[in-house]
């Protein structure tokens, strides 16, 4: 693990508590606070110009990757299976952003889209739209894409400018952390923020055991409107519904991608080929220890996990420096290592599987309504 991500789970281990650091930290978190109610309080006198299309937002409430990607692709391909043509608006994080809106469809560069953007085009063929202020990229994608009748925002719970119908929030096995906002915690805003969304998904929830729905998240519980935690719920302009449904999520492989060539193979039929091979993996993700954890879980050899940091541009390749038989990469970092023939590397690819599957069917009922009262 090089030493920028090394620090970066350090940092994320000491926010899974309220220890001395954080404590000392708590100033800066009341600023952190203090900026957030300003903006709620903004955007609720001045609400987002409404959109005339269903929009739904995927987001998190935690600094770092949750999941919320195989949640975006997920809902894309349902509601084009109902009948729908979605389209996708991101930040394109990474990406060399100009000063207006990019779209696209199909396989995307990613140093133009960025990754995420990129995975979620080549994945669902759903038109795609980038920029930092999401509300100009939906602008954009319904121009470029007069077919788009929903709208999915790859991330931008927080950005309020955005007009929105229903949010989902995707968590893993972090939870709230320590429940403070940040630096002193991981949250970008209160834990309150629980109690306003339409959907909780747990990224690692085992379905056995996971919480009935509409339970609250780890380490806090609704109460009338507040809960524990975070502070107060704020007040919102989009009209509420009652309690969060919450639904357990899990990241299965489905298949192995040969980069060089395109070949794929059936995920038990790959590792039952490559149980025995000296494995590497090399992951640029928000989590990359989920990643390597798969592999091992699989009872494949990884003998290094190389992770980098969330978003790497690979600008330069950092297979030759592995001398393993095999390379693991996820498809976020595939689109972006086309470029380097290394005949070692394989893409995992996975897709999302839900403790209730009809959660989606759900979604798409409050976008219908949603959709029917612009008309």
């Amino acid at each position: 693990m090089k030493p920028a991500e090394l620090l970066r789970a350090r940092v994320h281990a000491l926010w899974q508590k309220k220890g001395p650091v954080s404590a000392a930290l708590l100033p800066f978190a009341w600023i952190t606070g203090l900026v957030v109610r300003r903006r709620k309080r903004r955007a609720l006198a001045q609400p987002a110009p409404p959109s005339a299309l269903p929009t739904v937002v995927v987001g998190n409430l935690v600094v770092g990757g949750t999941g919320k990607t195989p949640v975006v692709i997920a809902i894309a391909h349902k509601l084009r299976a109902l009948g729908w043509t979605p389209g996708i608006v991101s930040r394109g994080y990474g990406a060399q952003q100009g000063s207006d809106p990019r779209t696209g469809q199909g396989p995307l560069d990613a140093a133009e889209f960025g990754d995420e953007p990129a995975l979620i085009a080549r994945a669902t063929g759903a038109p795609v739209a980038v920029h930092p202020q999401r509300s100009r990229a939906r602008q954009a994608l319904v121009q470029r894409f007069p077919d788009v009748d929903v709208v999915i925002s790859d991330d931008g719970l927080q950005h309020l400018a955005l007009s929105r119908d229903v949010e989902i929030v995707v968590q893993d096995a972090r939870g709230i952390g320590n429940g403070r906002l940040l630096p002193a915690g991981p949250l970008r805003e209160p834990a309150a923020k629980l109690a306003e969304v339409d959907f909780i998904v747990d990224n690692g929830a085992p379905f056995s055991e996971g919480p009935a729905a509409g339970h609250a998240a780890d380490g806090v519980s609704f109460d009338n409107g507040r809960i524990d935690g975070g502070g107060q719920a704020v007040e919102t302009s989009r009209p509420r519904r009652g309690r969060p449904e919450r639904i357990g999520m899990r990241l299965r492989p489905t298949s192995a991608e040969h980069l060089s060539s395109g070949v794929r193979v059936a995920w038990p039929d790959w590792v039952a080929r490559h149980r025995n091979t000296p494995m590497a993996a090399v992951a640029a993700i928000g989590q990359p220890a989920r990643f390597f954890d798969t592999l091992r879980g699989a009872g494949l050899r990884l003998e290094r996990a190389l992770a980098l940091p969330d978003h790497d541009a690979y600008e330069q390749t950092p297979f030759t420096a592995l001398n393993q038989a095999l390379i693991a990469i996820t498809a976020k970092d595939a689109v972006k290592c086309g470029r380097f023939a290394d005949p070692r590397v394989w893409v995992v690819h996975v897709e999302a599987s839900f403790s209730d599957p009809s959660w989606l069917d759900r979604l798409a009922k409050l976008l219908g309504d949603a959709a029917a009262q612009r008309h």
